[in-house]
């Protein structure tokens, strides 16, 4: 196993432009993976990573080396790999892996999680993950989004990035006017109770920034204006919470 021990090595220095630019991402066409759990979730769906990468300390970590078993990874030192700043706690354990081919086309005609400028990395990861978790099949983006493809997005993530068909950079407004199903936004303008609400069809589900929501113009276009009865006093949820109450009382309904 090769050690490195240098800020100067050049094998570094290509793992902390991955870790700190998505120009390089998207340059590179690679991003990091942290984690065992990441990492087994990657090789199922797309085959082996380009490179596997461990702390020094952590090659005593049973699950860990059970997933060296056979692989010749680079060891960094403790200090180097904290120095990545990949996650707030690291695992020991990260890969440098090709990114997966966006989709070509926006599937019109299914369900979707529609992200309007959130901007916080555990909140896209999240989204996503639950998302996936409920079944929808791809996660549109709109400009001003954390990028999925971040290694603190794909942390939170949990392997939903490798189920979703994850589309970037989209026009919203052009989305939702294309769309063959329903639009859903959560507001307390106007709105129905989610439990009271009625739909048919494949939804998507338009979900705003932190703070702000969703604009004013995508919030005219959606076809329901959906609240979330909230009997105790607080006046608000995470956005990641609130997706999961809306998209799971889908799924609720569509078993039922």
């Amino acid at each position: 196993m090769k050690l490195i021990q240098s800020r100067d090595n050049a094998f570094f220095k290509s793992l902390k432009r991955l870790a700190e630019s998505g120009r390089e991402r998207r340059k590179t066409g690679q991003t990091l993976l942290d984690g065992v759990h990441l990492v087994e979730a990657y090789e199922a769906a797309f085959g082996p990573v380009d490179a596997l990468v461990v702390a020094e300390s952590a090659l005593a970590n049973g699950e860990i080396t059970q997933l060296l078993a056979g692989r010749e990874p680079v060891v960094l030192a403790d200090v180097l790999m904290r120095d990545l700043g990949l996650v707030d706690t690291p695992s020991g354990l990260i890969a440098m892996a090709a990114m997966p081919q966006q989709a070509a086309a926006l599937d019109l005609s299914a369900d979707a999680i529609v992200l309007d400028g959130v901007q916080d990395p555990g909140n896209v990861g999240t989204l996503l993950r639950t998302a996936a978790a409920a079944g929808i099949s791809q996660a549109i983006l709109g400009p001003g989004c954390a990028s999925p493809w971040s290694p603190k997005v794909l942390r939170a993530g949990q392997g939903a990035h490798f189920v979703l068909a994850i589309h970037e950079e989209v026009d919203l407004s052009v989305f939702m006017a294309d769309y063959h199903g329903t639009t859903a936004v959560t507001t307390l303008e106007l709105a129905t109770s989610l439990y009271d609400a009625r739909w048919s069809g494949p939804l998507a589900w338009v979900f705003g920034a932190e703070g702000q929501g969703v604009r004013p113009e995508l919030l005219a276009a959606a076809g329901l204006r959906i609240r979330i009865p909230m009997p105790g006093k607080i006046e608000s949820l995470n956005v990641a919470a609130a997706a999961a109450v809306c998209l799971f009382e889908v799924l609720r309904r569509r078993l039922a």
